[in-house]
């Protein structure tokens, strides 16, 4: 899922997208560690200019560190890696060698590895606020947020007006239920800087996608899916979007932002801002909008096959009286009962109450001044296990992505244990290989259906079956992100099933992007 994630480490989630150093880190770095061309032409002209440098100044590390900053600009990774790392050997702590090499971890899907690459540079160079700025979003990512925080102000203490530390501490203030706060810090975090771009690494003219994002959270982690080889992405902030910006030029428009019931306010500019060009359009925000979880309960809750929860929107006021277990009872409420705050993903903010008598507790422990009671779907099998299933809906076709298998009500993939059960893994095989065969015709023309009226170029459901086989709908949106497993041979049979759903994204934005190439397309 998107899991709250925002601009400041999303889609600026590579810490390479944004400068690693400044004139008042280190003075050293000044001209030899310049901009790095945007023409892919110019930028080899670069590099072999600075491999003959490296020959003849050999041990200089701003240069070595350039040359590596130059290999992976234009695609050789792996050469790049190397580079950073001989660099480090010959002059361990080089600020700038280490952010680099942090960057490319993180970018290639090895956050732990660029977790240590961070806080070394933070270790070695504890006065450079960006370095604690990239160790902060990696932290945010892994969900430290006080680790996070932290850092983010250490940065704000060094360089006060640093953008991407009020970026990301807006973020971990948000995560953790302070919206004003927040917006203090992204009022200036994104003032003057509501674009970013992302490296493109490809030969000749790219696609260029103009991305729709949200500060607050809600966004779809799309980066892996669009090729830098062959997508030059312009991010945009929707919230902080004027209606006086001008549009960078592009051949397709992304809506990224999954989250209708946290991103409010950023949808409706995004709707304004697809208002204003011809490009197609992938995901339409107001079709977004329509995909909230009380929204989708009242569209869902007639559907042949399908089974929605009761749920309600409740004041924290009436939640917290002392008639509000009389409330929720003759609301149709009954015990257990679950209290999520909305705009929250992965089990956050999202509890089981047992008994009236943990009510209090529960609504003190949640944020927000409104929260979300809903319904216990009668969700477990009759081993007494919990089993969830997610499958992506791209561009009008169903791909099964995971099937999970927990003794715990809350069922997460990633702490489910299908790790550790072999038994677990072979029931999501054969999930995986046929979905409507394991399932069973009811439920997945159920999943059709609700695939249709969502109405989404990118989504996702989450569900379970219930004893009838009904699908029990848990939600439905776009917030669902494809993860692919790590190399580890006991996720073979994960990975058709992964490339499939992968492929079918990829497909959908090139052709969405080539079938009308106009220019211009801002108008």
């Amino acid at each position: 899922m998107a899991d709250g994630v925002g601009l400041a480490s999303w889609p600026a989630a590579e810490p390479a997208a944004v400068p690693l150093w400044t004139a008042r880190d280190t003075a050293t770095m000044a001209g030899v560690l310049a901009n790095i061309p945007a023409d892919m032409a110019q930028r080899r002209i670069a590099l072999a200019a600075v491999e003959t440098a490296v020959e003849a100044w050999d041990g200089n590390a701003d240069l070595r560190c350039r040359h590596a900053l130059l290999l992976d600009a234009v695609g050789r990774t792996e050469e790049a890696r190397q580079a950073y790392l001989v660099s480090l050997r010959e002059t361990p702590g080089h600020a700038a060698t280490l952010n680099g090499l942090g960057a490319l971890l993180n970018r290639t899907g090895y956050r732990a590895a660029a977790r240590t690459v961070f806080a070394q540079v933070t270790a070695c160079h504890p006065r450079q606020a960006l370095g604690h700025v990239n160790l902060a979003n990696v932290l945010r990512e892994d969900r430290d947020l006080s680790g996070a925080r932290r850092h983010y102000e250490v940065a704000l203490l060094l360089a006060p007006g640093l953008p991407e530390a009020h970026q990301g501490l807006g973020q971990v203030l948000a995560d953790i239920g302070d919206p004003m706060g927040a917006e203090r810090h992204w009022q200036i975090g994104y003032r003057d800087r509501v674009f970013t771009t992302w490296p493109y690494r490809g030969e000749g003219a790219p696609i260029r996608v103009l991305l729709l994002a949200s500060v607050v959270g809600g966004n779809v982690p799309l980066r892996a899916l669009l090729d830098d080889r062959i997508f030059e992405v312009v991010a945009v902030a929707t919230e902080f979007a004027t209606a006086k910006i001008t549009l960078p030029q592009h051949d397709v428009v992304l809506n990224a932002i999954g989250d209708a019931d946290l991103c409010g306010r950023g949808l409706s500019r995004a709707a304004e801002l697809a208002a204003r060009t011809n490009a197609p359009i992938v995901n339409h925000p107001h079709a977004v909008k329509a995909t909230g979880r009380l929204a989708n309960v009242r569209r869902f809750a007639e559907f042949s096959g399908v089974v929605t929860p009761g749920m309600a929107l409740l004041p924290r006021e009436l939640l917290q009286g002392r008639a509000a277990a009389d409330v929720l009872r003759d609301s149709g409420f009954a015990w257990p009962m679950l209290l999520r705050a909305p705009g929250f993903h992965t089990g956050a903010h999202f509890l089981r109450v047992d008994t009236p008598s943990d009510l209090a507790d529960a609504v003190a422990a949640l944020p927000g001044e409104q929260l979300l009671a809903i319904d216990c779907l009668d969700a477990a099998g009759a081993d007494g296990l919990f089993r969830k299933g997610r499958v992506l809906t791209i561009d009008g076709a169903l791909y099964p992505l995971h099937w999970a298998i927990s003794a715990d009500w809350m069922v997460h993939y990633c702490s489910a244990g299908m790790a550790t059960n072999p038994a677990y893994r072979a029931e999501e095989a054969r999930f995986l290989l046929d979905m409507e065969g394991f399932i069973g015709a009811k439920a997945f023309a159920a999943l059709r259906a609700i695939a249709a009226g969502i109405g989404l170029d990118y989504g996702g459901i989450d569900f379970g079956i219930g004893r009838d086989g009904d699908v029990l709908l848990f939600e439905a949106n776009a917030t669902m992100a494809i993860v692919p497993p790590s190399p580890d041979p006991i996720w073979d049979y994960r990975r058709p099933a992964i490339t499939r759903a992968t492929d079918a994204t990829q497909t959908m934005f090139e052709q969405r992007a080539t079938a009308v190439r106009r220019t211009p397309t801002a108008r």
